[in-house]
């Protein structure tokens, strides 16, 4: 399953989309999830942003072994999009520690 986190754009054909972090976190427990493409502005804040999809990967993948599906970022917020990378960086190189790969 591909994944489709905005709230805007629309959604690329073969994508399941979704608005909101929590609705992609629940995807990506599933196990499902083969490939995820993140927004980071979502409308509003306090709901979340792409950036706490990253995180919550992040975590998960240094403290249960998930696997992380390949994590694409599609937001127009430069500053965001710079953070987000570097979240993806760190799920890329502990991955690459535990014999994964991304």
């Amino acid at each position: 399953m591909k994944v489709f986190l905005d709230d805007e754009r629309q959604t690329p054909g073969g994508w399941d989309r979704v608005y909101w972090p929590d609705e992609a976190i629940a995807l990506l427990e599933t196990g499902a999830v083969t490939e995820i493409s993140l927004d980071h502005d979502l409308g509003d804040d306090a709901r979340g942003t792409g950036y706490d999809v990253v995180l919550w990967i992040e975590e998960a993948v240094a403290t249960r072994g998930f696997i992380a599906p390949r994590v694409l970022v599609h937001s127009a917020n430069s500053s965001a999009r710079q953070k987000m990378a570097l979240g993806i960086q760190s799920i890329t190189a502990l991955m690459a520690a535990r014999g994964g790969s991304q």
